[in-house]
């Protein structure tokens, strides 16, 4: 049998490079802003966002933490960066609009 025979699937991580999940952020981030009166460094705030995911993952990876949903997590890192950014007196849809910026990426 061919090695080619062998193969089940092919992977391949497109996030970040199909998936342009920065743009898309920052794009929305400021859309929301933007609405709302509110002026910030969107790109930075995106960047800060993302940056919290490997510390986030990391806990459940080490079993430091149960497995917990992407989206909790997104969402734990948001609220600690509305903090951060001084954004406060967002109702909670308006949380989760912002929270499932990940869900509509470009």
């Amino acid at each position: 049998m061919a090695a080619k025979d062998q193969v089940k699937a092919l992977v391949f991580d497109v996030f970040g490079t199909v998936v342009d999940w920065r743009g898309s952020a920052i794009r929305e981030l400021t859309a929301f802003g933007s609405a709302r009166g509110l002026s910030h460094d969107w790109a930075q705030f995106a960047d800060d966002w993302r940056g919290l995911y490997q510390p986030a993952m990391e806990e459940v990876r080490s079993g430091r933490r149960e497995f917990t949903i992407l989206d909790m997590l997104h969402r734990e890192s948001l609220i600690k960066l509305l903090d951060k950014y001084a954004i406060k007196g967002l109702a909670d849809h308006e949380v989760e609009h912002l929270n499932t910026i990940w869900h509509r990426l470009d």
